[in-house]
């Protein structure tokens, strides 16, 4: 072991430092094993950075074309919300790759909202996009949200899933993106003050500000309600995109009377004759969330507003067979994995997609009555010898009524 005398690095003898320890050819004091470990864990971040699974490089970056032509692989139709969502997206990553640079000028980000009815596709799009994107994504549901002290989640919930699907990597988390779905159903319950309180309503767009408009947030990695004991993880959410989407059920009253207040006097009628009423939706604007029950803060921080078509017969009838994991596609692999060769008549695809209207369901409705049609098949088919099952439009009639949906 080597002599105590001085250090090998800075050459400071024994009685100029408070520490010196000795190694096999030489010795360390205590201030240059602290400047050693300093210099390894920058070192070690660095690599770790370069070699995350969320690292992109400029060359990796996807172009808003890119991102939409890859949504339409999957979802069908929506144009201007896969539009939206594309360049949202695409500028999410231009900010992470400008957090690098020295430049005066801060981009800040864009959170989107989407509003459709149900079964339109916003759900599909956020875990469609979440496929292809580097960096960590999560998709969160409002609806079991309260104020903090309440039976429920609380707000930091959001940012726990966030750090759960970074693996706990706090600077790629501070990155991601987050969908929060049925935002809809935080909205204020009502416009007159009320002796309770609205702990799943107003409050919780109250908690949602400081995510949203960006603030260091201490948040429980393993949830807050049950370890309490658990040391909190500061996360920086000013680069954390949010994409909101809800279906906003009645909103489009609320619509028709802001376009009707325009109509007054004798020249009313022009404009009121150009008014599509069978879509609605497509004039949404900021003040209808408000009247829906929003708060004006929480819209101010939701800059892009985009709405998604209803789905008319062609486009449940491409939902069924085009996209790549179609229902048909799903139903023709299940079978095929007990070594049955299932077909359909196309008069059975214009059954399903008539009842999917009917029932007013949209998208989700299609895939239930297709579950109800093959049900008994999918008992019994694979305890039998068959090869091959074709699926005719009596026999979807006979499952459908045998199942009493008709009945509705």
């Amino acid at each position: 072991m080597a002599k105590a005398d001085k250090c090998s690095f800075c050459g400071r003898g024994e009685n100029e430092v408070r520490l010196l320890m000795p190694g096999r050819d030489g010795c360390i004091c205590d201030e240059c094993a602290e400047q050693a470990y300093l210099l390894s864990e920058e070192y070690l971040h660095k690599r770790r950075k370069k070699d995350s699974k969320w690292a992109i490089s400029s060359e990796e970056l996807p172009k808003p074309d890119e991102i939409k032509a890859f949504l339409d692989q999957y979802v069908i139709g929506q144009d201007d919300a896969k539009r939206y969502l594309s360049v949202s997206v695409y500028n999410h990553y231009k900010r992470i790759m400008q957090a690098s640079t020295d430049d005066d000028v801060e981009i800040e980000k864009s959170n989107i909202i989407l509003v459709g009815p149900t079964g339109t596709g916003k759900t599909l799009l956020a875990k469609t996009i979440a496929r292809l994107l580097k960096v960590p994504f999560t998709i969160v549901d409002a609806t079991v949200l309260t104020e903090a002290g309440y039976v429920g989640e609380d707000i930091e919930s959001i940012l726990t899933r966030l750090l759960q699907v970074a693996d706990y990597d706090v600077e790629a988390a501070e990155r991601g993106i987050v969908f929060i779905d049925e935002i809809d159903k935080i909205a204020r319950k009502s416009d007159n003050p009320s002796i309770t309180r609205d702990v799943s309503g107003e409050g919780v767009q109250q908690g949602l500000l400081k995510l949203l408009e960006g603030s260091i947030v201490n948040v429980p990695p393993q949830g807050g309600r049950k370890h309490p004991e658990q040391k909190m993880i500061a996360v920086n959410t000013k680069n954390i995109l949010y994409i909101c989407g809800g279906a906003f059920d009645g909103i489009e009253r609320k619509i028709a009377m802001r376009l009707n207040t325009h109509v007054v006097g004798f020249n009313g009628g022009g404009n009121n004759n150009r008014i599509d009423r069978e879509n609605l939706l497509q004039y949404i604007a900021p003040q209808d969330l408000k009247s829906f029950g929003l708060i004006p803060e929480i819209i101010g921080r939701l800059p892009i507003l985009t709405y998604l078509q209803p789905l008319d017969r062609e486009a449940l009838r491409r939902i069924l067979v085009e996209p790549k994991n179609s229902i048909v596609k799903q139903y023709v692999k299940l079978f095929e994995m007990d070594g049955v060769k299932l077909t359909f008549d196309d008069d059975v695809l214009d059954y399903v997609v008539d009842k999917a209207i009917e029932f007013k369901l949209g998208a989700r409705g299609l895939r239930s009555i297709v579950e109800t049609i093959m049900m008994d098949a999918m008992y019994e088919t694979p305890s039998s010898a068959k090869k091959k099952l074709h699926i005719t439009r009596s026999y979807a009639e006979k499952k459908l009524e045998k199942a009493k949906l008709l009945a509705v």
